[in-house]
C-alpha cells in the first residue's frame, strides 16, 4: 500500500510543475503585469520602465518563472495592489471561509445522498425510486448558479430566513459561541444550495451500484442458501455498494472547487472563489496567479485522495 501511495505522490510532482507552467504562461498572456493597478495614468513612462527593470519584469520568462516558483515555495506570493497587503495573508484569511464552506457542503451532500441512494437502489422501479430519480434528473439539468440565485431570492430576500451576504455578523466577538453560530448561520444557505445540486451524481452512482450488486452471483447464492433478506442486504449488498462511494470523496473536493466560485460570488461569501473573480476583474496579478495555482493543486490533491481511498477499498487496482 505504501508503495502505491508513494508512487502516486511522486506522480503529483510533474503534474504540479506542468500546472505551475500553465498558470505562469497564462498569467503572462493577461493584459498588464504585476505593476498593473499600482501605477496611475499620470506616471512618467520612464519611471514605469525603471520599476519594471527593478522588479525583474524585463527578464527572460524562465528567470521570472524560477523567481516566482521560488517565492511560492517560500510562502512569498507577492503583494495585492487592491488590498495593499501580502497575497499570502489575504489568501490565509479567505481560505478559512472556503474550507468551512466545503466541509459543511460535504457533510450535507453525504447526509442527503446516501439515504436517498440506498432507498432508490433497494426499492428500484418503485414510486419512491421514480421520485428520487426524478430529483436527480432535475438536479443534473439545473445549472448551479441559477439554482443558487433562486435559493438566495427565496430564502434570503423573500422569506428572510438566512443572511444574503458576508460570513459573520458585524460586531460579534471572535472566539465566542455567538461568533461560531453566526459563521455557521451565514454559510448554511450557500452550503445547502451547493449540496442539493452536487448530491445528484452520488445518488445515482449509489443507486446503480446497489441495483447491480443485487444481480450478482454471490447474492443469488446467498438467497438460495436461505439467508434472511435483511442479512443479504445489510452484509452483502449494502456493504459492497457503499465502499466505492468512499472513492468519490476526492472528486467531491474537485467539484466543490468549481462550485464554490459561483456560490461565493452569488451569496457574497468572502472565500477563495469570490477572491479569484474579484482579482481577475481588477487584474490583481499576484492574487490571480496564486489563487489559480492553489485551486489546481487542490484538484490534484483530490484526485490523489480518491486513488488512495479506492486502492484501500479495492486492492486489485494497485499497480504492482
Amino acid at each position: 500500500m505504501w508503495k502505491f501511495s508513494l508512487r502516486r505522490i511522486l506522480i503529483m510532482i510533474p503534474q504540479l510543475i506542468v500546472l505551475s507552467l500553465l498558470v505562469f504562461v497564462l498569467a503572462q498572456l493577461m493584459p498588464g503585469d504585476a505593476l498593473s493597478g499600482k501605477m496611475g495614468p499620470d506616471v512618467d513612462p520612464n519611471r514605469i520602465e525603471e520599476l519594471r527593470e527593478a522588479y525583474g519584469l524585463n527578464d527572460p520568462w524562465h528567470e521570472q518563472y524560477a523567481r516566482w516558483v521560488g517565492g511560492f515555495v517560500k510562502g512569498d506570493l507577492g503583494e495585492s495592489f487592491r488590498f495593499k497587503m501580502p497575497t499570502s495573508d489575504l489568501i490565509g484569511q479567505r481560505i478559512v471561509n472556503s474550507f468551512w464552506l466545503s466541509v459543511v457542503t460535504l457533510i450535507l451532500t453525504y447526509l442527503i445522498a446516501i439515504p436517498l441512494g440506498i432507498t432508490s437502489g433497494r426499492y428500484n422501479d418503485t414510486f419512491r425510486d421514480q421520485m428520487i430519480t426524478g430529483y436527480s434528473y432535475v438536479g443534473f439539468a439545473t445549472p448551479l448558479f441559477i439554482f443558487a440565485l433562486v435559493m438566495l431570492w427565496l430564502f434570503g430576500f423573500n422569506l428572510g430566513w438566512f443572511p444574503t451576504s458576508g460570513s459573520v455578523e458585524p460586531g460579534v466577538d471572535k472566539g465566542t459561541f455567538e461568533y461560531v453560530m453566526s459563521r455557521l448561520y451565514h454559510l448554511l444557505l450557500p452550503a445547502i444550495s451547493m449540496a442539493l445540486i452536487t448530491t445528484t451524481s452520488t445518488i445515482q452512482y449509489l443507486r446503480n451500484e446497489i441495483v447491480d450488486t443485487k444481480q450478482r452471483d454471490f447474492i443469488v447464492t446467498a438467497r438460495a442458501k436461505g439467508a434472511p433478506e435483511s442479512r443479504v442486504y445489510n452484509r452483502h449488498i449494502l456493504r459492497n455498494s457503499l465502499l466505492p462511494i468512499a472513492a468519490f470523496f476526492g472528486f467531491e473536493i474537485t467539484g466543490l472547487i468549481g462550485g464554490s466560485i459561483f456560490i461565493e460570488n452569488i451569496f457574497g461569501y468572502p472565500g477563495m472563489g469570490q477572491l479569484l473573480v474579484e482579482s481577475i476583474s481588477q487584474r490583481d496579478y499576484s492574487v490571480v496567479t496564486a489563487s489559480i495555482l492553489l485551486f489546481g493543486a487542490a484538484s490534484i490533491l483530490g484526485a490523489l485522495i480518491s486513488d488512495i481511498i479506492l486502492s484501500l477499498v479495492d486492492p486489485r487496482i494497485r499497480i504492482k
